[in-house]
Protein backbone atom coordinates (compact mmCIF):
# COMPACT_ATOMS: atom_id res chain seq x y z
CA UNK A 1 0.00 0.00 0.00
CA UNK A 2 1.36 3.62 -0.44
CA UNK A 3 2.70 5.09 2.44
CA UNK A 4 1.20 8.36 3.03
CA UNK A 5 3.61 9.59 5.07
CA UNK A 6 6.91 9.11 3.47
CA UNK A 7 5.45 10.76 0.82
CA UNK A 8 4.11 13.69 1.82
CA UNK A 9 7.25 14.56 4.12
CA UNK A 10 9.66 14.19 1.68
CA UNK A 11 10.19 17.46 -0.83
CA UNK A 12 12.82 16.17 -2.86
CA UNK A 13 10.34 13.65 -4.45
CA UNK A 14 8.30 16.35 -6.56
CA UNK A 15 7.65 14.14 -9.41
CA UNK A 16 6.29 11.11 -7.50
CA UNK A 17 3.80 13.99 -5.35
CA UNK A 18 2.84 15.70 -8.67
CA UNK A 19 1.62 11.85 -10.47
CA UNK A 20 0.31 10.72 -6.67
CA UNK A 21 -1.87 14.49 -6.69
CA UNK A 22 -2.93 14.18 -10.23
CA UNK A 23 -4.20 10.31 -9.90
CA UNK A 24 -6.33 11.57 -6.83
CA UNK A 25 -7.86 15.11 -8.85
CA UNK A 26 -8.40 12.81 -12.22
CA UNK A 27 -10.31 10.27 -10.19
CA UNK A 28 -12.80 13.28 -8.41
CA UNK A 29 -13.36 15.60 -11.50
CA UNK A 30 -17.06 16.68 -11.46
CA UNK A 31 -18.85 14.07 -13.17
CA UNK A 32 -22.39 14.75 -14.20
CA UNK A 33 -23.90 17.54 -17.26
CA UNK A 34 -24.72 21.03 -16.69
CA UNK A 35 -28.73 21.40 -17.36
CA UNK A 36 -28.06 25.45 -17.03
CA UNK A 37 -26.06 25.25 -20.70
CA UNK A 38 -28.57 23.28 -22.32
CA UNK A 39 -32.29 23.25 -23.39
CA UNK A 40 -34.30 20.16 -22.44
CA UNK A 41 -37.47 19.48 -23.23
CA UNK A 42 -40.18 17.01 -21.51
CA UNK A 43 -39.88 13.88 -24.37
CA UNK A 44 -42.17 11.37 -24.14
CA UNK A 45 -41.84 7.64 -25.75
CA UNK A 46 -45.40 6.07 -26.49
CA UNK A 47 -45.85 2.63 -27.31
CA UNK A 48 -48.94 1.42 -28.82
CA UNK A 49 -51.25 -1.79 -28.64
CA UNK A 50 -50.16 -3.08 -32.12
CA UNK A 51 -46.30 -2.62 -31.56
CA UNK A 52 -45.71 0.99 -33.06
CA UNK A 53 -43.26 3.32 -30.83
CA UNK A 54 -43.47 6.99 -31.28
CA UNK A 55 -41.24 9.71 -29.54
CA UNK A 56 -42.09 13.69 -28.78
CA UNK A 57 -43.52 16.13 -27.03
CA UNK A 58 -47.34 15.89 -25.63
CA UNK A 59 -49.08 19.09 -27.16
CA UNK A 60 -52.49 18.31 -25.29
CA UNK A 61 -53.78 15.49 -23.61
CA UNK A 62 -57.76 14.32 -22.55
CA UNK A 63 -59.47 11.22 -21.51
CA UNK A 64 -59.39 10.36 -25.11
CA UNK A 65 -56.61 11.52 -26.86
CA UNK A 66 -52.84 12.17 -26.46
CA UNK A 67 -51.34 14.93 -29.00
CA UNK A 68 -48.09 14.45 -29.47
CA UNK A 69 -45.40 16.09 -32.24
CA UNK A 70 -42.87 14.01 -33.93
CA UNK A 71 -39.85 15.17 -35.60
CA UNK A 72 -40.65 13.05 -38.49
CA UNK A 73 -44.29 12.29 -38.61
CA UNK A 74 -45.26 15.44 -37.34
CA UNK A 75 -48.32 15.67 -35.02
CA UNK A 76 -50.27 12.33 -33.85
CA UNK A 77 -53.65 12.16 -32.25
CA UNK A 78 -52.85 8.92 -30.45
CA UNK A 79 -56.43 7.07 -28.52
CA UNK A 80 -56.18 6.51 -24.82
CA UNK A 81 -57.47 3.13 -25.35
CA UNK A 82 -53.87 2.22 -27.77
CA UNK A 83 -51.74 3.35 -25.60
CA UNK A 84 -49.81 -0.10 -24.28
CA UNK A 85 -47.20 2.36 -21.99
CA UNK A 86 -45.49 5.08 -22.25
CA UNK A 87 -42.51 7.08 -20.35
CA UNK A 88 -40.59 10.64 -19.81
CA UNK A 89 -37.82 10.34 -21.35
CA UNK A 90 -35.67 12.90 -18.50
CA UNK A 91 -32.85 14.99 -20.03
CA UNK A 92 -33.25 14.91 -23.74
CA UNK A 93 -33.11 17.90 -25.99
CA UNK A 94 -33.12 18.45 -29.85
CA UNK A 95 -30.51 16.79 -31.92
CA UNK A 96 -31.04 17.28 -36.00
CA UNK A 97 -34.66 15.98 -36.59
CA UNK A 98 -34.34 13.46 -33.72
CA UNK A 99 -34.45 13.82 -29.66
CA UNK A 100 -31.47 12.77 -27.89
CA UNK A 101 -30.72 11.63 -23.92
CA UNK A 102 -27.93 14.44 -22.69
CA UNK A 103 -24.46 13.72 -22.23
CA UNK A 104 -23.93 12.20 -18.34
CA UNK A 105 -20.19 12.59 -18.70
CA UNK A 106 -20.16 16.04 -20.40
CA UNK A 107 -18.14 17.38 -17.30
CA UNK A 108 -15.01 14.88 -17.82
CA UNK A 109 -13.73 12.48 -20.39
CA UNK A 110 -12.01 9.18 -19.00
CA UNK A 111 -10.82 10.97 -16.11
CA UNK A 112 -10.01 14.41 -16.73
CA UNK A 113 -11.83 17.70 -16.77
CA UNK A 114 -13.86 19.36 -19.40
CA UNK A 115 -15.03 23.66 -19.30
CA UNK A 116 -18.67 21.69 -18.77
CA UNK A 117 -20.17 21.32 -15.34
CA UNK A 118 -23.10 21.40 -12.95
CA UNK A 119 -26.05 23.02 -13.04
CA UNK A 120 -27.60 25.22 -10.27
CA UNK A 121 -29.47 22.46 -7.65
CA UNK A 122 -27.55 19.29 -9.19
CA UNK A 123 -25.97 16.78 -7.01
CA UNK A 124 -24.19 13.50 -6.93
CA UNK A 125 -22.44 11.43 -4.90
CA UNK A 126 -19.78 9.05 -6.50
CA UNK A 127 -18.12 6.04 -5.31
CA UNK A 128 -14.72 4.35 -6.82
CA UNK A 129 -13.77 0.79 -5.38
CA UNK A 130 -15.73 1.27 -2.54
CA UNK A 131 -12.94 3.76 -0.34
CA UNK A 132 -13.14 6.73 -2.47
CA UNK A 133 -16.56 8.65 -1.33
CA UNK A 134 -17.44 12.42 -2.79
CA UNK A 135 -20.42 14.42 -2.84
CA UNK A 136 -20.64 17.56 -5.02
CA UNK A 137 -23.02 20.51 -5.34
CA UNK A 138 -23.44 23.17 -8.42
CA UNK A 139 -24.36 26.46 -6.36
CA UNK A 140 -24.91 28.18 -9.35
CA UNK A 141 -25.11 27.29 -13.01
CA UNK A 142 -20.88 28.85 -13.06
CA UNK A 143 -20.02 27.35 -9.93
CA UNK A 144 -19.73 23.63 -8.05
CA UNK A 145 -17.97 22.40 -5.08
CA UNK A 146 -16.72 18.57 -4.79
CA UNK A 147 -15.93 17.32 -0.86
CA UNK A 148 -14.66 14.00 -0.44
CA UNK A 149 -12.24 11.24 1.53
CA UNK A 150 -11.10 8.06 1.92
CA UNK A 151 -12.14 6.55 5.38
CA UNK A 152 -8.75 5.09 6.58
CA UNK A 153 -9.76 5.66 9.42
CA UNK A 154 -12.03 2.66 9.50
CA UNK A 155 -8.52 0.79 9.21
CA UNK A 156 -7.24 0.81 12.61
CA UNK A 157 -7.71 4.87 13.16
CA UNK A 158 -4.59 5.11 9.82
CA UNK A 159 -4.87 8.80 8.53
CA UNK A 160 -7.71 9.86 6.33
CA UNK A 161 -7.13 11.43 2.88
CA UNK A 162 -9.75 14.76 3.13
CA UNK A 163 -10.04 17.13 -0.19
CA UNK A 164 -12.49 20.16 -1.38
CA UNK A 165 -12.66 20.93 -5.25
CA UNK A 166 -14.16 24.36 -6.50
CA UNK A 167 -15.01 24.50 -9.77
CA UNK A 168 -15.76 27.72 -11.91
CA UNK A 169 -17.31 26.91 -15.50
CA UNK A 170 -17.58 29.99 -18.34
CA UNK A 171 -19.53 29.44 -21.37
CA UNK A 172 -18.05 31.66 -23.54
CA UNK A 173 -20.05 30.57 -26.17
CA UNK A 174 -23.50 28.69 -25.45
CA UNK A 175 -22.38 24.56 -26.01
CA UNK A 176 -19.63 25.98 -28.37
CA UNK A 177 -16.91 27.25 -25.95
CA UNK A 178 -16.43 27.09 -22.33
CA UNK A 179 -13.39 27.89 -20.01
CA UNK A 180 -13.50 25.44 -16.81
CA UNK A 181 -10.89 26.63 -13.59
CA UNK A 182 -10.49 25.31 -10.15
CA UNK A 183 -8.32 24.20 -8.16
CA UNK A 184 -7.87 20.29 -6.07
CA UNK A 185 -7.04 21.44 -1.90
CA UNK A 186 -6.33 18.15 0.15
CA UNK A 187 -4.68 17.44 3.66
CA UNK A 188 -3.97 14.11 5.43
CA UNK A 189 -6.53 13.94 9.51
CA UNK A 190 -4.79 11.99 11.78
CA UNK A 191 -0.81 13.59 10.46
CA UNK A 192 1.36 16.68 10.40
CA UNK A 193 1.18 17.22 6.94
CA UNK A 194 0.86 20.32 4.52
CA UNK A 195 -2.24 20.83 2.33
CA UNK A 196 -1.48 19.62 -0.58
CA UNK A 197 -3.13 19.65 -4.07
CA UNK A 198 -3.65 21.03 -8.18
CA UNK A 199 -4.62 24.29 -9.71
CA UNK A 200 -6.15 23.31 -13.14
CA UNK A 201 -7.95 24.97 -16.25
CA UNK A 202 -9.17 23.50 -19.12
CA UNK A 203 -11.03 25.41 -22.18
CA UNK A 204 -13.47 23.34 -24.45
CA UNK A 205 -14.52 23.72 -27.96
CA UNK A 206 -17.62 22.14 -29.12
CA UNK A 207 -20.86 20.59 -27.30
CA UNK A 208 -21.59 18.05 -24.72
CA UNK A 209 -21.28 15.15 -27.16
CA UNK A 210 -18.85 16.13 -29.69
CA UNK A 211 -15.75 18.50 -28.18
CA UNK A 212 -12.30 19.10 -27.82
CA UNK A 213 -10.35 20.09 -24.48
CA UNK A 214 -7.19 21.53 -23.96
CA UNK A 215 -5.97 21.63 -20.00
CA UNK A 216 -3.20 22.19 -17.90
CA UNK A 217 -2.74 21.38 -13.69
CA UNK A 218 0.27 22.94 -11.43
CA UNK A 219 0.66 20.62 -8.56
CA UNK A 220 1.94 22.13 -4.81
CA UNK A 221 2.76 21.28 -1.28
CA UNK A 222 2.33 23.77 1.40
CA UNK A 223 3.39 26.85 0.12
CA UNK A 224 6.25 25.23 -2.70
CA UNK A 225 4.65 25.06 -6.33
CA UNK A 226 5.90 22.20 -8.13
CA UNK A 227 7.48 23.26 -11.28
CA UNK A 228 6.36 20.49 -13.26
CA UNK A 229 3.27 20.96 -15.48
CA UNK A 230 0.94 18.79 -17.19
CA UNK A 231 -1.03 19.04 -19.48
CA UNK A 232 -4.16 16.90 -21.48
CA UNK A 233 -5.40 17.08 -24.64
CA UNK A 234 -8.94 14.95 -25.12
CA UNK A 235 -11.63 14.85 -27.55
CA UNK A 236 -15.05 12.76 -27.55
CA UNK A 237 -17.74 12.09 -30.07
CA UNK A 238 -20.91 10.75 -29.54
CA UNK A 239 -21.15 8.00 -32.32
CA UNK A 240 -24.58 6.53 -31.36
CA UNK A 241 -27.23 7.29 -28.45
CA UNK A 242 -25.30 4.91 -26.44
CA UNK A 243 -22.32 5.12 -27.38
CA UNK A 244 -19.24 7.37 -27.40
CA UNK A 245 -15.42 7.76 -28.57
CA UNK A 246 -13.39 9.11 -25.94
CA UNK A 247 -9.49 9.87 -26.16
CA UNK A 248 -8.02 11.28 -23.51
CA UNK A 249 -4.20 12.30 -23.52
CA UNK A 250 -1.74 13.29 -20.51
CA UNK A 251 1.63 15.06 -21.31
CA UNK A 252 4.80 16.26 -19.23
CA UNK A 253 6.46 18.58 -20.64
CA UNK A 254 10.11 19.10 -18.65
CA UNK A 255 11.36 22.80 -19.08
Amino acid sequence: MLNWRNLFNRRKMKKSILFCLLSIFLLSVLPGYSQGTIDTLRVYRIETRDGNTYTGTVISENSNFVILKTEKLGELKIPVSDIESREELKGTQRGGDSYRLLNPQSSRYFLAPSGYGLAKGEAYYQNIWVLFNQFSYGFSNNFSVGLGLVPLFLFDGTATPVWLIPKISIPLKKQSFHLGAGAFLGTIIGEESDFFGLLFGTATLGNPHNNFSFGMAYGFVGDELVDIPVFNLNFMTRLSPRSYFISENIIKIQF
